[in-house]
């Protein structure tokens, strides 16, 4: 009898190891889900990061200096907001700081440093870049160097002739831009010529400029830096070279500012914000390099 009570008891000793070790593989398996629910909130995470969809018309108005510029930052904006769309206008520089004062335009351009009198107006002026405004003649002509001094004197009548340039004997056409040219504002103030001026012809635009001087062998104009082409030539200024270079080392003395204009305490709409931010951004230093400016961020 106690023999078999033994047998009994030795019996339900193994059953109860065995039910013991069979119930660890559960308690593997049970742990499994807890693993994928830590790891599923980490992989969620980066769609916070997606940048705001925004959508909406953003006008811009003024210089037309600066069209190779905005167009190309236009350009690279609709990769980052597809859905936003800016409108250029080349006006000039005065319609463009008018028109954003009196709300006309969501930014205006200029390609001057505001005035003081503009800036009480409440504009606000927002550099992107800088540019030099060279000084161009019809490549016919053998003229390769003047001083700041020289071309004063060609804008303000002293100097009416080519040969007391060294150039052939021919009268000097004297070319510029409008009064509201902020490319004009800015060449007049820098040779300290403002309202002192002889032209023979002005023009609404830098390409009128650039295109009239080089169908004439005799004319003079000036043009900011990267609309010069190969259809005129630039000329050196006090023996520098106008190029991007000399621009932003300072050397090249006739340079002035690409300004985007917005208005103090005035907010802008989410597009044109959009838009703001973009062209002022370091990001752009590229894109402002290949349109033939310094870009002055980054």
């Amino acid at each position: 009898m106690k023999k078999t009570l033994a047998i009994v008891l030795s019996a339900l000793l193994c059953l109860s190891l065995f039910a013991a070790c069979g119930s660890e593989p559960a308690a593997e398996e049970s742990t499994a889900p807890e693993t994928t629910e830590s790891t599923a909130p980490e992989s969620e995470a980066p769609a916070s990061e997606e940048p705001e969809d925004i959508s909406g018309n953003v006008t811009v108005n003024g210089s037309t200096s600066m069209e190779s510029v905005i167009l190309a930052l236009i350009e690279g904006f609709a990769d980052v907001q597809p859905n936003v769309t800016p409108q250029y206008t080349g006006s000039g520089s005065g319609a463009g700081i008018t028109g954003v004062l009196e709300g006309t335009c969501d930014l205006g351009l200029s390609s001057r440093a505001l005035t003081d009198d503009e800036k009480a107006q409440g504009a606000v002026e927002n550099i992107i870049a800088k540019d030099g405004v060279a000084v161009i003649i019809n490549p016919e002509n053998t003229v390769t160097n003047l001083t700041t001094e020289q071309i004063a004197q060609i804008y303000t009548g002293e100097i009416t002739n080519w040969s007391e340039l060294g150039g052939a004997d021919a009268e000097i056409a004297v070319y510029g831009r409008d009064a509201a040219s902020g490319t004009r504002g800015a060449f007049e103030e820098i040779l300290g010529i403002e309202d002192q001026c002889v032209y023979l012809n002005e023009y609404a635009s830098t390409g009128d400029v650039v295109g009239n001087v080089a169908s004439n062998p005799n004319a003079i104009g000036y043009a900011s830096l990267s609309a010069v082409d190969d259809t005129v030539t630039a000329v050196a200024v006090n023996d520098v070279v106008p190029t991007e270079e000399t621009v932003a080392d300072g050397s090249f003395a006739i340079q002035r500012p690409f300004v985007i204009v917005t208005v103090e305490g005035t907010e802008l709409s989410p597009a044109a914000q959009a838009f703001f931010d973009y062209a002022m951004s370091a990001d752009v230093a590229d894109i402002i390099t290949a349109a033939g400016v310094v870009p002055v961020n980054g």
